[in-house]
């Protein structure tokens, strides 16, 4: 296949990949390198994506953050990793994250804590709150508000 064919199979592939779901840069590049494509083609595949708007990482990190905090139940902390591991830019993490509202945010922990909380098996008090502390810290939740939450379940 010529070259530039092959750059306009790739790009309307892409194409037609962001326009079926979201995706941000980084998925698109490993992506286009899996397809073969040389790195200064896959470059330009991506700007001609991003400035007729098939990609837009704004868009993409509040879907993000929507969809893992509703659908897998992960805390802020873990979902903030995980844009940041996809080349998220740290401003557009941090104005996604703020679309999650505090108060659904804390009545959501307390729930999935006193969810887990009847499925655990404690010596002691103290036993149980350090279960329910590593549950909440693998789910990326912050521990501030973890321990607020585990001190109020103990009065």
């Amino acid at each position: 296949m010529a070259e530039k064919e092959l750059f306009t199979v790739s790009l309307n592939k892409a194409m037609n990949l962001c326009s079926q779901r979201e995706y941000c840069c980084e998925d698109i590049r490993s992506k286009l390198a899996s397809w073969g494509i040389e790195y200064e083609d896959s470059e330009k595949i991506i700007e001609i994506l991003i400035k007729e708007n098939f990609i837009n990482e704004t868009r993409y990190a509040s879907a993000f953050v929507r969809d893992k905090f509703k659908y897998n139940k992960w805390g802020k902390v873990k979902i903030g990793a995980h844009l940041k591991v996809k080349n998220i830019p740290g401003e557009v993490i941090r104005l996604a994250l703020d679309d999650i509202d505090n108060e659904l945010y804390t009545k959501f922990i307390r729930e999935l804590i006193n969810g887990h909380r009847r499925t655990i098996k404690a010596k002691n008090q103290y036993d149980l709150k350090a279960k329910l502390l590593r549950y909440g810290l693998s789910k990326g939740f912050e521990s501030s508000l973890l321990y607020e939450i585990l001190n109020d379940m103990e009065e």
